[in-house]
């Protein structure tokens, strides 16, 4: 796991990294330490990582900046500030844990163990990125109906008729999108607030049709829980 500390006060950024060698141990591929949003930025822009674990005020700057441009990348983010009144912001891009500081070696150990066993600490997030046009556009996570995994992309599905590439594979934003949005396949999540009927067809094969008709397969293994929850 490669993993990048944005911090700007050298003793909190060395008691980070003392305590995340102990709890990840042999998970640790490189661990990096900026101590600016610029240097953070730059670092990002040139080397794949895993993890980040910013702060949200650096020397006056404002941190949320560094998670409007990496909304869109593969890796989790976590928050360590003491800024707890930006924890909802920060969860609205995304992020997959809030740590305040002062903070204790057992709390960055829960957010450590969030990144293991996949679990987001919430589920507030608003906005996922895309690339249209050369630029980064953020979209309201409620006009995707439905995402496709790609390989190590996803493929957006908009209310407007349009598609989109994301960066995060479907696990990833399994993790972090809304409870609603449901995975009915191991290829597909499915916002179950424009779910309309099951469909079962022929061969014991089911799917799922949309309120635009649009119909996405659902996996047998699923198909049971998914009417339970939703359907009943």
């Amino acid at each position: 796991m490669n993993i990048l500390i944005i911090e700007d006060e050298a003793r909190i950024a060395r008691r980070i990294e003392r305590l995340l060698r102990a709890i990840l141990r042999d998970a640790i591929t490189a661990l990096h330490h900026c101590d600016s949003l610029g240097a953070g930025q730059v670092f990002i822009q040139q080397h794949p990582i895993d993890l980040l674990f910013l702060d949200l005020n650096l020397n006056g700057e404002d941190g949320c900046e560094v998670l409007e441009a990496v909304v869109a990348e593969s890796f989790h983010t976590i928050i360590i500030s003491a800024y707890r009144d930006q924890a909802l912001r920060a969860f609205e891009y995304g992020v997959l844990d809030f740590v305040p500081k002062p903070f204790s070696e057992e709390r960055l150990a829960q957010a450590c163990q969030r990144v293991r066993e996949r679990k987001g600490a919430s589920r507030a997030m608003r906005y996922l990125a895309i690339r249209k046009k050369g630029r980064r556009v953020l979209v309201p996570v409620e006009e995707v109906l439905y995402i496709q995994g790609a390989g190590v992309y996803t493929e957006l599905h908009l209310k407007d008729g349009t598609t989109a590439i994301h960066n995060k594979t479907l696990e990833q934003l399994q993790q972090l999108l809304p409870e609603h949005y449901e995975r009915i396949h191991k290829s597909y999540l499915a916002s179950m607030h424009e779910a309309r009927e099951i469909v079962i067809e022929p061969g014991s094969k089911y799917s799922l049709r949309l309120q635009n008709e649009v119909c996405i397969p659902i996996g047998r293994t699923r198909y049971k829980d998914l009417k339970v929850k939703w359907f009943t």
